[in-house]
């Protein structure tokens, strides 16, 4: 595979970059973490929706700027980088795909110009409390046309208007789409490491929902949109790795001790070329998962584990040996170094944890093995 991005997205990236400094620095984000009633930067996201990366991946004729998922990855690389504190991920990269890939006509030509338009919130609810997703536990049902159980954590679930909700139905698992504001439903905000990310549970009680995609092949289709939203989720991550590398290497040059920099301390340079390689690998299995999605490759499954895999353990070394390289002053609430922290552990469970995408990405390579056999 040789893969680069086009002269046109860099362009964007340069744009994104200036528009990411300009109006979301590490202020803004610790503005909504000090914050007890903020979910997200409201004149951030309105300025995200003014400049189309809403509808990025939404084709023209429902409203959207029609650039394609390689655009997508390029932005989610920038707001992983800048801490960007809105619902983005929620909304476009499962939300949005959903509705892209089992909306029927009618659906997606109801939701899709208001995502768009940024005037409607999306997130995706899979979880159920503790453990792991499975098709034959899930306990949210969704029968007549109704809804009913409990999900959390639901990613910007205090602040969407709809979601995109996984439950078990007469005719095996079903992927449904309801109205957040519509009866029968209770929120409540759950506190996490990471507010500028927020979570809620929600509860159904009897919701009116409507089936999105065929009846028993919302597993199927649960795992379809995941492994997409995993390449975008891993450009986030490889942004935040990124910007925690940045942050440690310009704190280990500017320090001094016993009159000379830190970075000439080779446990210093040590943790910094650890942290460089960790990221370069990250981004390089990011850009296979970008070629998959963006080709629809039948490799998807395996690049989207592995570039999922890489970026989660580049992003936790990079916010924790930044904080290291920091050394006392880097564990203070002062000094910057938790707001990457907080992302890179919020951003390891989203989609499942770890251990659920070390596990596809095995049973992607054997089936690999297996086919090449």
């Amino acid at each position: 595979m040789n893969f680069e991005f086009s002269e046109e997205q860099n362009l964007l990236r340069d744009q994104a970059q200036r528009f990411l400094r300009d109006k979301c620095p590490l202020e803004t984000v610790r503005t909504v973490l000090d914050s007890m009633t903020l979910s997200h930067d409201a004149a951030l996201w309105q300025g995200m929706i003014d400049l189309g990366w809403t509808g990025v991946s939404i084709p023209e004729r429902y409203g959207g700027v029609g650039l394609g998922y390689l655009e997508l990855c390029v932005i989610a690389e920038e707001l992983g980088r800048s801490l960007a504190p809105t619902p983005f991920a929620s909304s476009v990269y499962l939300a949005t795909e959903a509705l892209l890939l089992f909306g029927s006509d009618a659906q997606k030509e109801n939701y899709l110009p208001r995502l768009a338009a940024g005037e409607i919130v999306g997130t995706y609810a899979m979880a159920e409390g503790r453990g792991a997703v499975a098709a034959n536990k899930l306990k949210t049902s969704f029968s007549d046309g109704a809804l009913s159980g409990d999900k959390l954590p639901v990613p910007d679930g205090d602040i969407a208007d709809i979601a995109i909700v996984l439950a078990a139905s007469k005719a095996g698992p079903v992927m449904c789409i309801v109205d957040l504001n519509s009866s029968g439903i209770e929120r409540t905000v759950l506190e996490t490491m990471d507010p500028t990310r927020s979570q809620a549970s929600i509860c159904f009680d009897r919701a009116p929902a409507a089936l999105l995609g065929e009846a028993g092949n919302g597993w199927e289709q649960s795992q379809e949109l995941l492994s997409r939203a995993a390449v975008l989720f891993a450009f986030e991550q490889c942004g935040g790795a990124q910007a925690a590398l940045d942050m440690a290497k310009d704190y280990a040059l500017e320090r001094y001790a016993f009159g000379r920099s830190i970075a000439s301390f080779q446990a210093i340079k040590h943790k910094l070329a650890d942290m460089y390689i960790a990221t370069t690998l990250a981004r390089s299995n990011s850009y296979y998962g970008a070629w998959a999605l963006s080709t629809d490759a039948p490799e998807l499954p395996l690049a989207a584990a592995t570039a999922r895999v890489s970026s989660t353990q580049a992003f936790n070394e990079c916010a924790s040996e930044n904080i290291q390289t920091h050394g006392g002053m880097g564990f203070t609430w002062e000094f910057n170094c938790h707001l990457y922290y907080r992302r890179a552990k919020s951003l390891a469970v989203n989609l499942g944890g770890l251990h659920r995408w070390q596990d596809q990405l095995v049973t992607a390579l054997e089936q690999s093995t297996a086919a090449e056999a």
